[in-house]
């Protein structure tokens, strides 16, 4: 293409000079390839395929003009690359000496060259097969133009290149090694939201939405129950729900990127965390799923699925230089998008554990095989779990429930509960919107929300132009919220509030500031963020034994009262054993206390109180589990 249309040009106009030469980027093919179907007959044919890139190199230098010189007669020549190989003069044409000619690399020109995987689309995909990946060469302007993440459509023309049997010796193996030359790339965007590219010299954002878009999304934003129509948007199908779809749309939008390296107070995390427990069949797993396949970089897994490396980075040989290299997971491949974590309560405790850096630190530190870096991993995580028992115990702490790390469980700024409320009129509504799903005209249910491309040129409009920054009325606002929230619990010894919940509030006030497309957060915004952060705490973090709110559960796994419940167990356990004067067996000390205490407990609270006891040096366990008062 390149070099029909410079011919073309010196044709057309021979007194004009180019200071470069012209570069033609045919793309938007009528016919898309599978990747599975590339066969022979493709080789050095124009082709368009699509997948998303897992893997990109570092920028390789590739020569394409070689630099000769005759050590007789001291003559120079140039050559010039044709698909690699180099067509080194036998005879110098100057001398005419035979075998003569050395080649000087310091003058050789050189161009850069990046080697990117590109795996196959999930749509793409048979059921049951595992995808297929391609290599593709980018030169030139097309170096890193794109990253791990992307989901792009490429038009490039589909090589074979013979294998050497030994790199000494001329021989070449029968079967050859297929990649694609590049010659565009085209990030897909039509489904999801849209990503902005940001010019890294002059960092300003070119824009993709027309004039007549930009007023449309500023009207929309001006209208009256923008909030509503936009969090009805969010899943249409799933009925109800309409503070969690409020969480959901909070977390879309994000709060403001906050860095503060220069001060030494470092950067601050602005995605927001949420998860989603409940119920099986409550619609969990389909608001992960609509959340993934609107977001650019979203990333879909499953819990048991998932093992630590999938979901970080793990090492392995590259084929092609046989070095070792380091292969991003899920994390890093959803930085600045969405990690959809579904079956989240059935991750090994290994995989579990490398997401507390990533919640709240959003980096990954890797030290594996000499590789030590840290990578970032931006990334908003929207997790699912189940209770253990199948359905939920309203008896038991959510920490209970779905057993999960507390510390884990406090770096969520909202949990939601999605249960099944089994009442009859709920029923027959819920009923009659999923009957009503089979029959109800497209047209009727367009009119009746927001168009999804609309609102995803909204989110994505505001996650590029609009920044929020806190006001004055709404940062005292913020302080006397924590404050309240804090002395609500003074009273009893319960903390209701930890400043993580601070942090969260601020997240989520900047986020409806981002909804209404404003620049400053104001008043009504913390009020809303308060709404529906409350509202989260009332269904996650309330105490089943006293009715009221304790974020002791989430962040130390135990209520308030279960704790003052342990200590009057302690206390009991000692006066059985002062008023027996003997040792005691584990089991014989347990019928006692079972007999004399009024209140019940169970096998795994009284070992949790002998162990306590224990730490504390006011009883011994001897070698055949005879339990007594230490001496003092």
């Amino acid at each position: 293409f390149d070099q029909c249309i410079n011919e073309l040009f010196q044709e057309r106009f021979a007194d004009v000079t180019l200071q470069h030469q012209i570069q033609v980027r045919p793309y938007n093919a009528e016919k898309t390839t599978n990747m599975r179907t590339l066969n022979p007959t493709d080789i050095d044919q124009l082709i368009t395929i699509s997948g998303m890139v897992i893997r990109s190199s570092n920028i390789i230098p590739e020569m394409t003009e070689a630099f000769f010189l005759c050590y007789v007669c001291q003559k120079t020549h140039t050559v010039e690359i044709d698909r690699g190989r180099i067509a080194e003069p036998g005879v110098c044409p100057n001398c005419e000496t035979r075998h003569s000619m050395s080649i000087v690399h310091n003058r050789c020109v050189f161009t850069d060259k990046q080697m990117v995987k590109l795996q196959e689309a999930p749509d793409d995909m048979p059921a049951g097969e595992t995808p297929h990946t391609v290599i593709l060469y980018a030169h030139d302007d097309l170096v890193d133009t794109v990253n791990p993440g992307d989901r792009v459509t490429v038009t490039g023309i589909y090589r074979a290149t013979p294998v050497r049997l030994n790199p000494r010796q001329r021989s070449v193996k029968s079967v050859y090694r297929t990649h694609i030359d590049v010659i565009h790339f085209r990030k897909d965007d039509e489904h999801r939201l849209r990503e902005i590219d940001t010019d890294d010299e002059t960092g300003s954002k070119s824009a993709q939405f027309t004039p007549e878009r930009v007023a449309q999304l500023q009207e929309l934003s001006q209208s009256a129950g923008v909030y509503e129509r936009l969090a009805h948007a969010i899943a249409p199908s799933i009925y109800e729900n309409t503070d969690i779809k409020k969480g959901v749309l909070m977390q879309l939008f994000g709060g403001a990127r906050k860095d503060f390296s220069n001060t030494g107070r470092g950067r601050f995390r602005q995605d927001i965390n949420i998860l989603l427990c409940g119920d099986p069949g409550t619609s969990k797993s389909q608001m992960l799923q609509y959340v993934y396949n609107l977001v650019p970089r979203g990333q879909y897994t499953s819990g048991k699925g998932s093992s630590a490396t999938g979901l970080t980075a793990y090492i392995t040989r590259d084929p092609e230089t046989k070095q070792v290299v380091l292969q991003t997971g899920a994390l890093v491949l959803s930085d600045n998008g969405v990690c959809c974590i579904d079956e989240f309560d059935k991750m090994d405790d290994s995989t579990r554990a490398v997401l507390h850096e990533v919640m709240e630190q959003q980096t990954l530190s890797i030290a594996k095989a000499g590789i030590i870096c840290v990578l970032n991993a931006r990334a908003s995580v929207l997790a699912a779990a189940n209770p253990c028992d199948s359905r939920w115990n309203a008896k038991l702490t959510i920490v209970e429930n779905i057993q999960l790390p507390h510390t884990l469980l406090s770096r969520f700024d909202l949990i939601f509960l999605m249960l099944d409320p089994q009442d009859e009129s709920f029923d027959r509504r819920l009923a009659t919107h999923l009957v009503s799903l089979y029959y109800r005209t497209g047209a009727r249910t367009k009119a009746e929300s927001i168009d999804s491309e609309v609102l995803r040129d909204y989110i994505a409009y505001a996650r590029t132009f609009i920044n929020p920054r806190l006001s004055d009325e709404a940062g005292q606002k913020l302080i006397q919220t924590y404050v309240q929230m804090r002395k609500i619990g003074m009273g009893r010894g319960a903390v209701t509030a930890y400043p993580r919940q601070l942090e969260s509030l601020i997240r989520l006030a900047e986020a409806h500031a981002r909804m209404r497309l404003s620049n400053v957060v104001e008043e009504l915004d913390v009020d809303e963020a308060t709404r529906l952060h409350k509202e989260a705490i009332k269904q996650s973090a309330t105490d089943p034994k006293t009715g009221q709110i304790d974020m002791e559960i989430l962040m130390t796994g135990m209520s308030a009262s279960s704790r003052a419940k342990r200590a009057e167990l302690g206390k009991f356990v000692l006066q059985t054993l002062k008023n027996g004067n003997r040792s005691f067996k584990m089991t014989e000390l347990y019928d006692a206390c079972k007999e004399g205490y009024k209140d019940g407990f169970t096998q795994i609270q009284y070992e949790m109180v002998i162990r306590d006891l224990q730490e504390e040096n006011k009883i011994v366990q001897t070698s055949n589990r005879q339990i007594r008062l230490k001496e003092v």
